[in-house]
């Protein structure tokens, strides 16, 4: 397991923070989870799909939680959250993407960028004051586009092994001979254990869309708290893109429940250091 924290000023890749934010905090002990039963509510927004979302009211600082790619918002991480969440007394949405879940929209139509939008639409629409994203795989790369876009709004990040510029590096990686191929067909079909299928499928189009939203060749020009944990044995997503993401490692605690303590750092030193909570 590799867990990285970007909370110094000047990072290689221009990832920094608050140094405060990073006092060794831990989750409270016994802590009583009930989970509260809601029904799945939607966002309508007149030019895009309506988005489907579970919200938790609570105390900000608030926590996002945003899925991998063909994922959604009843996923074991998302629902563990929302307990934990519960358990501090603090607000949490999950939510589906478009084309996704519970959520409108053609998957075959989405693009990297619709996704951000949606992410963008949660963010301003459902929730007030600063937030917490947690963001996986996929809703990894999403959260850097949002505390890049909503730097006022997006207080810390937490990602779980952060996909950015996944499909663009690894379609690129193809022999140039596979590459045209996939080009004539129109679809790219690559190998996953997160599926009965055993692969994921998307079109040459999601390809060439998704380059437009890729970070790392360069600065990240994010300013909030970042950590990043990422399984060395992950065959999906390579861990040493967290790396590039991060550029600095920190041991892992010796507690289990690790996005927890994460989230428990966060939660507490945001509300020590004056951050408005409303």
């Amino acid at each position: 397991m590799l867990t990285a924290e970007i909370p110094a000023m000047g990072m290689a890749r221009g990832l920094r923070g608050a140094g405060s934010l990073w006092q060794p905090l831990r989750a409270a002990p016994g802590l009583a989870v009930c989970r509260q039963k809601s029904s799945v509510s939607f966002l309508t927004r007149p030019d895009r799909p309506n988005l489907a979302y579970h919200r938790l009211k609570g105390r900000n600082p608030g926590v996002i939680f945003l899925p991998g790619f063909n994922s959604n918002m009843n996923g074991q991480k998302a629902t563990a959250l929302e307990d934990f969440c519960s358990s501090l007394g603090h607000a949490f949405v999950r939510f589906d993407y478009t084309g996704c879940g519970s959520s409108s929209g053609n998957f075959e139509e989405c693009t990297t960028g619709k996704w951000r939008k949606d992410v963008l639409s949660i963010l301003d629409e459902l929730t007030d004051g600063p937030q917490i994203l947690v963001g996986s795989s996929l809703g990894g790369w999403l959260m850097l586009h949002a505390a890049i876009a909503r730097p006022d709004k997006v207080a810390a990040l937490v990602g779980v092994a952060v996909a950015a510029d996944h499909v663009v590096t690894t379609f690129k990686r193809l022999p140039i001979e596979t590459q045209k191929e996939i080009e004539e067909k129109g679809e790219w079909k690559f190998p996953t254990k997160y599926n009965e299928e055993g692969y994921y499928s998307v079109t040459y189009d999601f390809i060439k869309e998704a380059e437009n939203h890729c970070l790392l060749s360069g600065p990240i020009p994010i300013t909030c708290p970042v950590q990043l944990i990422h399984g060395m044995k992950d065959s999906d997503v390579p861990w040493q893109i967290s790396m590039q993401v991060a550029d600095s490692r920190f041991h892992p605690p010796t507690r289990c429940g690790l996005v927890n303590v994460l989230l428990t750092k966060f939660v507490r030193s945001l509300s020590s250091t004056g951050i408005p909570t409303r």
